[in-house]
């Protein structure tokens, strides 16, 4: 189970690294995304310091999975910021707000729909399992390959919305 809990981190660390990067690249994208996934309401956190606080989030992710000392504490992080993202998600969906795109790998994403609800319930997946499966260090020629494993699910859920374009089509 060591080798999943090494696959699950690396998978996890991955996703929110490039995930940071991106949307630390294109700030100001990102920034006005954001009010169409939150209610507003008077007194509200302005845009912009609430996405430059989204990517310090995701970027305390990656820098903490890759420390096992730290791991569990960035598992947790990774499940809390995966929960209010698909909260977000699912409740703009539910009002009917105006199609927002998704920001989550940089600009021009797709209009955010069911597809990201399932892309995250597969990253808060991941993420759980980590923390349920910790076990004692893996051996290293084993904590390499449960990592590569995790690299290529990290390119596979970076891709998602490329993947589900071609497999059932556009939203």
């Amino acid at each position: 189970m060591e080798y999943v809990h090494v696959a699950c981190a690396c998978l996890v660390g991955l996703v929110f690294a490039v995930s940071a990067a991106a949307k630390a690249r294109d700030l100001d994208g990102f920034a006005v995304s954001l009010p169409g996934l939150l209610p507003s309401r008077p007194g509200t956190v302005p845009a912009r310091p609430l996405a430059v606080l989204v990517i310090v989030l995701e970027a305390l992710v990656p820098a903490a999975v890759a420390a096992p000392w730290t791991r569990m504490a960035g598992l947790v992080l990774a499940c809390a910021l995966l929960a209010a993202f698909t909260l977000a998600i699912g409740r703009g969906l539910a009002a009917g707000r105006p199609r927002v795109s998704c920001r989550c790998f940089g600009s021009g994403g797709a209009p955010l729909g069911r597809r990201h609800l399932v892309r995250n319930g597969l990253l808060l997946a991941a993420a759980a399992s980590g923390l349920a499966l910790p076990g004692t260090p893996p051996t290293a020629a084993g904590a390499v390959i449960a990592a590569a494993a995790g690299a290529v699910a990290a390119i596979l859920i970076v891709s998602f919305d490329d993947i589900a374009d071609l497999l059932v089509g556009s939203p």
